[in-house]
């Protein structure tokens, strides 16, 4: 489709944008940035992965590393970052993990200040068992941030257990985001 063509947003310094996040592009092993449709209540949001697992259930459905940016439509009962995050990371699990259990170990979640706007982060720990897939467990990462008065920006990391390599690769960019005007 057309759509998949747009190129993501990247700003005058090379960083992906979606929302008003961004980061520095990765390189070698994560994919160019590309649009991610998936993500609930997201628009404009950007991604970049590394295959971890490729045609699990034989259907050409691949497990994946990502990191992710985008905005948050307003007008969806959440405009908190706490409550928020916590609706998202709900609809995330319930959207990215099939019909599988999911155990949620949430190991941080507090306010953070990002370039003087006020957020929140997640960071879980899931767990699963999801037919054909090796991977039994992985750590999600989400930030919003209220980036104006009606709206918010996301960033979310999904780093499956057997690459712990990626995880710190999230953190640091997690570690490096910034606000866009």
């Amino acid at each position: 489709p057309a759509a998949a063509t747009i190129p993501p947003r990247l700003t005058a310094d090379g960083r992906v944008q979606g929302g008003q996040l961004s980061y520095p592009l990765l390189d070698d092993p994560w994919t160019s940035p590309s649009i991610e449709y998936r993500l609930p209540f997201g628009r404009g949001v950007f991604t970049q992965n590394v295959m971890v697992e490729p045609n699990y259930r034989g259907d050409d459905s691949s497990w994946v590393a990502s990191v992710v940016v985008g905005e948050l439509v307003a007008g969806d009962g959440f405009i908190a970052p706490r409550e928020g995050t916590d609706i998202v990371a709900r609809c995330a699990i319930a959207t990215f993990y099939d019909d599988a259990v999911v155990t949620r170990d949430d190991r941080v979640s507090q306010a953070v200040t990002l370039d003087g706007k006020q957020g929140w982060v997640l960071e879980t720990h899931l767990t699963f068992d999801i037919p054909g897939l090796d991977e039994k467990g992985e750590t999600a990462i989400f930030v919003i941030v209220q980036t104006t008065d009606s709206s918010s920006s996301i960033f979310y990391a999904s780093i499956p257990d057997s690459r712990p390599d990626l995880l710190r690769t999230a953190r640091e960019v997690q570690a490096q985001l910034r606000v866009e005007p």
